[in-house]
């Protein structure tokens, strides 16, 4: 056979052959603005609080969380998700924590505020869950049920305060009916037009949050199956980003991001806004625990992890390891 014209004339190898190589032709890159740090801040602590499900994760205390945003923002990171930690003394039926001046969360946001002012995005939590004794993200009926109107109500008074305390961004995380529209409105309302929100539009009722249960000192009696969404269904993620949009969403997430990535994909390709993802907390334990057994090699599934959630459309990947991995980029 001569060479010329010999069979396969096409050879997709050659663009494989070298480190420089691969990195010219690359169609996915990943950059420190492309990732935020979600971090727990915890109520009454001296020192951070190690996670066991989530080995190098913390409860923060107020002056680590300032310096975690500092870390952050010196790395390139675009942005950080703060969640707060009440103590259990402070938690009761309605969540009231939530929607004090002075509750953990919205002191810890004037904190990072005073640190990193504008140039890294805060970014706020805006749900009930941490702050009731029952753990559901909202308000409960006579019979138990989660009340989707009267979480309105309590989402509305979140987002002020917050917006009070200088965040830049709310993230509605409860999935109740038209919660978008009523922060927007209570946003309004108090001259916070600036203030962003970022929608939980797709946020599946899902087996990987078991160790952000942990990390945020969860109460939940029963599970959330009546709001979060049915992972058997993708037509119904594509009517809440319709619905999100429609009410004044600036930004759309799907949540978790690794076993969803179809899903996030068709979000994507459906939006001209930002698209967020995030790598939550169990996609995060499962590839600690599997390097620390040896199985896998930890840099490498963490990158190709990211790479995929990237590739998948996501403009912005909400992820544990955002500060490491920015530090490396």
């Amino acid at each position: 056979m001569t060479a010329y014209g010999s069979f396969p004339g096409a050879r997709p190898r050659r663009l494989r052959t070298t480190p420089a190589m691969r990195r010219m032709v690359a169609e996915t890159r990943l950059h420190p603005a492309d990732l935020i740090l979600p971090a727990f801040v915890r109520e009454g602590v001296s020192e951070p609080v190690a996670i066991s499900a989530m080995p190098g994760v913390v409860q923060h205390t107020r002056d680590t969380l300032r310096k975690a945003a500092v870390e952050a923002l010196e790395a390139g990171v675009a942005g950080i998700m703060i969640f707060g930690v009440p103590e259990d003394t402070k938690k009761d039926a309605a969540g009231t924590a939530g929607t004090d001046p002075d509750g953990i969360l919205q002191v810890a946001i004037r904190d990072v505020k005073s640190e990193v002012g504008d140039e890294l995005v805060i970014m706020s939590d805006l749900c009930l869950d941490e702050y009731t004794d029952h753990g559901h993200c909202g308000v409960l009926d006579a019979e138990g049920r989660v009340d989707n109107d009267a979480t309105l109500e309590r989402y509305a008074e979140m987002a002020q305060v917050q917006a009070d305390a200088g965040v830049h961004v709310v993230g509605p995380s409860g999935m109740m009916d038209g919660q978008v529209g009523v922060i927007r409105d209570a946003l309004d309302t108090i001259g916070k037009e600036d203030v962003a929100i970022l929608a939980y539009t797709v946020k599946y009722s899902s087996a990987f949050y078991g160790p952000f249960r942990e990390a945020v000192g969860s109460s939940l009696r029963g599970d959330r199956k009546t709001y979060q969404q049915d992972p058997a269904n993708v037509r119904e993620s594509l009517r809440e980003l319709a619905l999100d949009l429609e009410e004044g969403a600036d930004m759309v997430m799907v949540k978790p991001a690794g076993p969803y990535l179809d899903v996030l994909a068709k979000v994507a390709d459906s939006v001209d806004v930002p698209v967020a993802a995030y790598q939550i907390s169990g996609e995060y334990a499962m590839i600690e625990a599997a390097a620390e057994k040896g199985w896998i090699d930890r840099d490498k599934a963490i990158a190709e992890t990211l790479l995929g959630i990237k590739r998948a459309g996501a403009s912005m990947i909400l992820t544990y390891w955002a500060t490491e991995v920015a530090q490396g980029c």
